[in-house]
Parts: C-alpha cells; sequence; structure tokens
C-alpha cells in the first residue's frame, strides 16, 4: 500500500486546523489573519500534546508562494493613476507616520540594546499597519462609508508601497557586514531601474497584448497568464538583487493598469486565499512560548509604544496633511497595530540570516494584542478629541477644527495640491536627472584630468578631488537650488497658501522633503568621493 508524501499530510493538517479555528474567529467576529496564526501555533513543534507538521521545510517553500501571491494580489489594488488622484495630503500623511515610527522602534530596540540589524528590521515591522485588519474593524464597526476611513485606506495603500521599498532597502542593507551609504545608493539605482521598466511595460507593452488576445481570454487562460507573468516577474526580480516579492509586486501593478484588472483579481483571489493561508500559519508555528515568557516585558513596552506612537505620530501625519484635528484622531488611533508587512519583513530577515530569531515571535504577539485592540483605539479617538477640546485654549480648537471636509473650496484644494504635486515631481525628476548626469560627468572625465595635474604637481591627487569636489557642487548647486525653490511661488502654491491657514503646514513640508532630496544629492556626491579616495 502507497504511503502519501510528508508534504501531503502537513497540508492536510494545516488546512483542517486552520479551517476549525478560522470557523471559531468568524463567529467571534474576529480577523481570520488571527485565526491562522494561532492555527499554526496549534499545529508547530512547540505544541507537543497534539498533531505537528512534520517538515518545515516544506511549509517555508509553501510560505515563500504565499508571500508572492498576497504581494501579487496587493499589486492588483494599486495603480499609478490611484494614486495620482489621491493628492498630497495622504503622501505626507503615510510618510510622516513611516518614518517617525521606524526611528521610534530602532530607538526602542537599541534601549532594549539588540544588535543593530534587530532594532533596523524592528523599525521596519512597527512601522507598517494593517490593511487588511483596519478594513475588517471599518466594516465590522459600520465606518467605511464616513469620510475618515477612506483617507485611512488611501494611506494604507501608501504605506504598503513604502513597505516594497522598505524590503528592498533593508535587503540591501542587509548584504553587506554594515549599513553604508554605498550600498542605499546603489539600491535606490536599482530600485528606479525597476520603476522604468515597471512604468515602460506597464503602460504599453503588457495592456496591449491583453487587448489583442481578449477574444480568446476566458478565465482558465487569463488566470496561467496572469500568474505566468506574475512567477516570470518574480525571477527576474531575484535574478537582479531584489525579492521575488518585489517582483510579484510589480507585475501586479503593472496587470492593475489593464482592461482585464478587474477579471484577474476574481480568478486569482482564491488561490491568493489558500497560499496567504498557509504563510500566516507558517507564521504561528515560529511562536515559541518560552520565548514570549522570556521576553514578555519588550513585548508589553512595544505594544505600548505602537498604541502611543501610531495615536501621536499617526494623528500628527494626519494634521500635517490637512485634516482636522478630529479627522486626525480617528484616522491616527485606527493605525495603532501593526500588520501583515511585519511578519512578510521578519521572514525576509530570517531568510537573510541576519536577524535574531527571538524577534519573529516577539512581533507576532506584538501584532495579535494590537490587533484584538484596535476596535478599542478607534473607539477612543472620540473621547480623546472631546478630552483635547475641553483642555485646549480656545484658539487652539478653532484652528485645527474649522476644516469642512468636502466642501466644494476642499474639491477645488485638492485640484490644486494635484497639479501642485505633479508639478514638483516632474522637476524634481527632470533636475535629479540632470544632477546625476553632472556627477557622472565630472567623474568619469573631469576627476582624472584633475588628478593627474595633482599628482604632477604636488605629487599625491588630494588636490584634484577637491577641485573636482567643488567645481562639481559648484555645477550642481542651481539644480539643487531648483529642488527647494521652484514652484514655491507658483499660482497654486500662493492660492493654497492664502485660502487656507490649514494648508500651509503640508506646503511648508513640501519645501522641507526637496531640501531633503537636495542634501541626499550633496550626502550621494561626499559617499561616492569618499569611496573613490579609498580606491587610490
Amino acid at each position: 500500500m502507497s504511503e502519501l508524501p510528508v508534504l501531503v499530510e502537513d497540508l492536510a493538517l494545516i488546512l483542517v486546523v486552520a479551517g476549525f479555528v478560522t470557523l471559531l474567529f468568524k463567529k467571534l467576529k474576529q480577523p481570520l489573519v488571527l485565526g491562522y496564526i494561532v492555527a499554526g501555533f496549534l499545529v508547530s513543534p512547540h505544541m507537543p500534546y497534539i498533531m505537528s507538521v512534520l517538515d518545515e521545510t516544506d511549509i517555508k517553500t509553501w510560505a515563500d508562494i504565499g508571500v508572492i501571491f498576497l504581494l501579487f494580489s496587493l499589486g492588483l489594488d494599486f495603480s499609478v493613476k490611484k494614486i495620482l488622484k489621491m493628492g498630497a495630503s495622504p503622501i505626507i500623511a503615510a510618510c510622516t507616520i513611516v518614518f517617525s515610527m521606524m526611528a521610534l522602534g530602532v530607538i526602542v530596540g537599541n534601549i532594549f540594546g539588540w544588535k543593530q540589524m534587530d532594532c533596523i528590521f524592528l523599525g521596519g515591522m512597527v512601522a507598517m499597519s494593517s490593511t487588511a485588519i483596519i478594513y475588517k474593524a471599518f466594516a465590522d464597526m459600520g465606518l467605511l462609508q464616513q469620510a475618515f476611513a477612506s483617507t485611512v485606506m488611501s494611506v494604507l495603500i501608501l504605506e504598503d508601497i513604502l513597505a516594497i521599498v522598505m524590503m528592498v532597502m533593508l535587503s540591501a542593507i542587509a548584504s553587506g557586514n554594515s549599513p553604508d551609504g554605498g550600498q542605499l545608493i546603489e539600491s535606490v539605482l536599482m530600485i528606479g531601474f525597476f520603476l522604468i521598466l515597471w512604468f515602460v511595460i506597464g503602460l504599453f507593452a503588457i495592456p496591449s497584448l491583453l487587448r489583442k488576445v481578449r477574444g480568446i481570454l476566458n478565465s482558465e487562460t487569463l488566470l496561467i497568464v496572469s500568474l505566468g507573468l506574475c512567477f516570470l516577474m518574480a525571477v527576474i526580480s531575484t535574478k537582479v538583487g531584489f525579492s521575488a516579492a518585489f517582483g510579484s509586486f510589480v507585475m501586479g501593478s503593472i496587470l492593475a493598469e489593464t482592461i482585464e484588472a478587474e477579471k484577474i483579481i476574481k480568478v486569482v483571489e482564491p488561490i491568493k486565499n489558500l497560499f496567504g493561508a498557509v504563510f500566516f500559519v507558517s507564521v504561528g508555528m515560529l511562536v515559541d512560548p518560552k520565548i514570549l515568557v522570556t521576553y514578555a516585558v519588550p513585548i508589553l513596552i512595544l505594544v505600548i509604544t505602537i498604541l502611543v506612537g501610531q495615536a501621536v505620530f499617526g494623528t500628527m501625519g494626519y494634521m500635517f496633511g490637512g485634516q482636522s484635528l478630529k479627522n486626525a484622531l480617528r484616522c491616527g488611533f485606527s493605525m495603532a497595530q501593526v500588520g501583515e508587512f511585519a511578519f512578510i519583513i521578519a521572514t525576509l530577515g530570517l531568510s537573510l540570516g541576519v536577524i535574531s530569531k527571538f524577534l519573529y515571535p516577539v512581533v507576532v504577539a506584538v501584532s495579535v494584542i494590537t490587533t484584538f485592540l484596535t476596535p478599542y483605539m478607534i473607539r477612543g479617538a472620540e473621547p480623546t478629541y472631546n478630552f483635547l477640546l475641553r483642555h485646549m485654549p480656545k484658539q487652539w480648537v478653532r484652528r485645527v477644527s474649522h476644516i469642512d471636509v468636502g466642501t466644494p473650496q476642499n474639491l477645488s484644494s485638492d485640484n490644486l495640491w494635484r497639479t501642485l504635486i505633479k508639478a514638483i515631481v516632474a522637476n524634481t525628476v527632470v533636475y535629479g536627472i540632470l544632477s546625476a548626469a553632472t556627477i557622472a560627468i565630472m567623474f568619469s572625465l573631469v576627476l582624472p584630468i584633475m588628478r593627474n595635474f595633482s599628482v604632477e604637481l604636488t605629487g599625491n591627487h588630494w588636490a584634484g578631488n577637491a577641485v573636482c569636489g567643488f567645481l562639481t557642487i559648484l555645477f550642481i548647486a542651481p539644480f539643487l537650488r531648483a529642488f527647494v525653490m521652484k514652484k514655491n511661488h507658483s499660482e497654486e502654491f500662493k492660492t493654497l497658501w492664502t485660502r487656507n491657514r490649514m494648508n500651509r503646514l503640508p506646503l511648508v513640508f513640501t519645501i522641507l522633503v526637496r531640501m531633503v532630496v537636495a542634501l541626499a544629492s550633496f550626502s550621494t556626491y561626499a559617499t561616492i568621493s569618499h569611496a573613490s579616495q579609498m580606491r587610490l
């Protein structure tokens, strides 16, 4: 009599336990993600009194496939056009929240005395809120139709995009002995290459192909073609040094721009649900009760950090984006949990061998606790708002509460913001390319000449480096000035500045962001210059 492969037995155990546990969680009106994690905990080797998975290596393979499908589906929900229609407010809020929470996570990790890579990856994990959990909480509480809920979902889409970029950056950092500027610059250039490929293929090749073969596509052929393209891009992504998850996300976002996007989402969803469940079950399998007891204090502190950090920085981010205090509090309090991307980032760290094994179950525990607390945080936003109204100076109350979201004036402001942001992005791209080209020409043509003259006159190359550096900065200075100053006196900028005081903070934020870009260009030059000097 033939025996079943161990892989099939393990898969049967996982799906049966996950099915019963998720039915229970559905009955209790809890997120299914938590049910999958609990199911994984029950079938893990850490639970010796019941049946457990025999071959964790095979399950990891299924989990890796699950990540690919999850990010492919995320890409299908994302399109460049959708982001362009959002305006500046969600972009400002997302950037403020992600970078603030990353910094907070790194600080907390250093306080615990954890190693550098643990702190960096911890920062990435705590910065990501959960789209699935927040959406489920809004649906259960009947809040999906409210204006602030759509604002939160827009920011979550942008957070997911930042998470993809963050994974690429973390991979670049982890590939060396220590994170340095050169690795980050190389990673940014590689991301730029992939994004150009994304736009070119996404806007022309694949949509054109699907239009030509639309007449012969049915659900079966569309599924096979879509998944084939997904795994093709995943392979290409790994070949150029990125993760397979990043490639699958890129292909998903390409297909999101096609006329078949809605059909693809429908035919892929059952497969995504299957492999996504296996992934989250594999997350639960890594939870070791002994580690949870040992790290009980860090888990508690991380939970408090996320709740308070998201409440404070989330509210600030939405206010920077032009929301009233009441809406900002409701948005910020909604995001106080650790999302699915934390598990994906932790999986990346473990696969690269750069983070400690205790970090994964710690983050899973933090995610479970903060997920259970999410509805209570959402309900706590309005009492917090009423408390602040009673204790804030009346002048402050008038300033932070007078915005009337959804009025025709705000619709007009949205159009002005959209026009202004498009112009700023276009200028940044143009002057960034000009700056990069100038630096490349100076280093490839001028620097060798300067060094030769310097060696002949002084016997070393330091003077040539200094002269070339001065000339490079002199030549790129007009471009860097254009980063910061251009469009600051445009009609859109002036109108937004004078129409509403609450626009001024976001406008100043756009100037600060451009200043950071200019400073990053200077640091890029310094890094390249230092690397060139070290080689000689």
